[in-house]
């Protein structure tokens, strides 16, 4: 059987199987990153949830677990779709 090694998906995420069984966490932590996403689907406001966390999450955090999220959802097209830029009146 292949030991499962840690996994960082991001600057901030990370999946550690001696963390939270695996789970995805925000590094260093034991915050759940589909703790963040819920408040985030829920509406709270993203300075409402850094204290919520003790300010053990900033906004770079939350805006990393959100791109993370979409990407899982669009298959990376997120990464590669670039904003139209607005033309000059």
């Amino acid at each position: 059987m292949k030991a499962r090694t840690r996994t960082e998906m991001g600057e901030y995420v990370v999946a550690d199987p001696e963390v939270c069984h695996g789970q995805l966490t925000v590094k260093g932590t034991r915050i759940l990153i589909r703790d963040l996403l819920h408040y985030v689907a829920e509406g709270k406001d993203w300075d409402w949830i850094c204290e919520a966390f003790d300010q053990k999450v900033s906004h770079d955090v939350i805006a990393e677990a959100v791109r993370l999220a979409g990407d899982a959802l669009t298959g990376g097209a997120l990464k590669r779709r670039t904003p139209k830029r607005q033309r000059a009146a």
